[in-house]
C-alpha cells in the first residue's frame, strides 16, 4: 500500500532509524534525514529497500533555514508531497550544573527542538494544506516530567516543543493537520554506549513494567500515529516509558 511520503529527521541510527524502518514497512516512501552520517543513512536506506520498502536518504542540516528549504524541496522532486514530518534529530546533551549553565546552552537545544520543527513545519505547510491533511509528530522525552537535574537546558527545550504541539494542533486543525508528540523514556541506543544492568537498575526503580524499553516501542506509537486509525488524535503527548511518568 502507497500512502506518500514521509520525512523523518535524524534517520541515521537510534531510534530514528528504527521509526524510519517501521513506518517503511506500512507503505510510506520514507525519506532519512541526516546531518552526516552517509554510512549510517545509507544503510537504513539498504535495509528498508532489502525489506521491501521504498526509501532515500536526505542529507541536510535541520536546523538551517536554506539547508531545510532545499532538503524539502528535493524530498519532494524525489518522492512526491510529504505528508509526515516526525522530528526526530538531536544534537549533544551534555549533563551542566545551573551555576555554570549559558544562554548559549539553551540556544543548542532549542535549535533542535523548536527552530528545526519550525522551519519544517513552514516547509510542508502549503502541500499538507492543499492535501487537505497531514501529520507533524514531534519526538519528545519524559524528562519534561521528570525534571532531571542538569539538564535544564533540554529539559525546558523539550517543553516548548511540546508547547509547539499544543498550539499548532488547534491552529492547524481546521486543515485536517495533526500535531502530537511522542515521550519516550531512556531506550539505550548506540549514542548511549554499553548499557549494563548496573547502570539501568536505579533507573528501573520506578518503571511500572520492571524492564527497559526498546526502539522498537517508541516505533510503534510513531507508526500508530502517522495512520489512519489516528485521524482524531492531536494534540496530545503519549509516553511511552513503562509508566515510569504515570500521574
Amino acid at each position: 500500500m502507497d500512502r506518500g511520503c514521509l520525512l523523518v529527521t535524524g534517520a541515521s541510527r537510534g531510534l530514528g532509524a528504527v521509526i524510519a524502518q517501521r513506518l517503511a514497512a506500512d507503505g510510506w516512501h520514507v525519506a532519512v534525514n541526516y546531518a552526516h552520517d552517509t554510512a549510517g543513512a545509507s544503510a537504513v536506506v539498504e535495509r528498508i529497500v532489502a525489506a521491501g520498502g521504498r526509501a532515500h536518504a536526505a542529507r541536510f542540516d535541520v536546523t538551517d533555514e536554506e539547508s531545510v528549504r532545499q532538503g524539502v524541496a528535493g524530498i519532494v522532486e524525489e518522492a512526491g508531497p510529504i505528508r509526515v514530518v516526525v522530528n526526530n534529530a538531536t544534537g549533544p546533551q551534555p549533563l551542566i550544573p545551573v551555576e555554570k549553565l549559558t544562554w548559549d546552552d539553551h540556544l543548542d537545544q532549542l535549535r533542535f527542538f523548536v527552530k528545526a520543527p519550525l522551519l519544517l513545519l513552514q516547509a510542508v505547510l502549503p502541500d499538507m494544506r492543499a492535501a487537505g491533511g497531514g501529520r507533524i509528530i514531534n519526538i519528545g522525552s519524559e524528562v519534561v516530567d521528570l525534571g532531571n537535574p542538569e539538564m535544564s537546558h533540554y529539559v525546558s527545550a523539550k517543553a516548548a516543543m511540546h508547547g509547539l504541539t499544543r498550539s499548532w494542533a488547534r491552529e492547524l486543525g481546521p486543515f485536517g493537520i495533526t500535531v502530537n508528540t511522542v515521550e519516550p523514556g531512556w531506550i539505550p541506543v548506540e549514542r548511549h554506549g554499553e548499557v549494563t544492568d548496573e547502570d539501568t537498575e536505579p533507573y528501573l526503580r520506578n518503571v511500572a513494567l520492571g524492564h527497559m524499553g526498546k526502539p522498537s516501542d517508541v516505533a510503534e506509537v510513531v507508526a500508530f500515529l502517522a495512520s489512519p486509525g489516528a485521524r482524531f488524535i492531536t494534540g496530545q503527548r503519549i509516553a511511552v516509558n513503562g509508566g515510569k511518568t504515570m500521574t
